[in-house]
């Protein structure tokens, strides 16, 4: 049942082109076959590998890296830097690579910059509007498999193992290191 329905959803979703409405950089560099669906943005030196689907009002920033047969559907949001691999999913109002929640305790006025970035691996999920922090100094990073559901929000230079599966409203708090094959339910906050 679940490769009848895997097969309707590839051809429901199997589009191609690019909207006359989307906006590619002259710098970025874009693979074959890709679909960029109305006012998609894909910001200078950004490189889109090949199959990629990019749905409406996506927002590619600068320097990004994009694997094949990924897909990243509407409204997803990518900061610069970021890495995403090969036959990932981003659903729709997802953040990728926004700033982590750093201020300098004895000036609570003062932030600390967030220069790292998000590194996610080939074969990852994440469901509707998940946050995943860029890292202070290096990356944040989801290894291969990793999967998502929604709201999920994934702090500062955090690491989480192969295959490991997190559900709504979880909670994974900056420089936290999870291991391969774990399995969170709803609501669980990660220290």
């Amino acid at each position: 049942f679940s490769k009848l329905l895997e097969m309707y959803n590839q051809v429901k979703l199997n589009k191609s082109g690019i909207s006359k409405h989307a906006y590619i950089s002259e710098k970025a560099t874009v693979g074959n076959n890709i679909y960029a669906g109305e006012f998609a943005v894909i910001s200078d030196n950004a490189k889109i590998g090949n199959n990629v689907k990019i749905y409406p009002q996506v927002f590619i920033g600068e320097n990004v890296v994009i694997g094949d047969n990924t897909t990243l559907f509407a409204g997803a949001k990518i900061y610069s830097e970021t890495v995403i691999g090969k036959d990932c999913i981003i659903h729709s109002g997802t953040v990728i690579g926004s700033d982590g929640f750093r201020f300098n305790h004895t000036n609570v006025n003062q932030k600390i910059p967030q220069i790292g970035n998000v590194i996610i691996e080939d074969n990852v999920e994440s469901d509707a509007n998940c946050a995943i922090d860029r890292a202070t100094f290096g990356s944040t990073i989801l290894r291969k498999g990793v999967k998502f559901d929604n709201l999920i929000h994934i702090a500062h230079n955090v690491e989480i193992g192969e295959n490991s599966y997190i559900a709504a409203h979880c909670v994974v708090t900056g420089s936290t290191k999870i291991g391969k094959n774990c399995m969170f339910s709803g609501q669980v906050g990660i220290v």
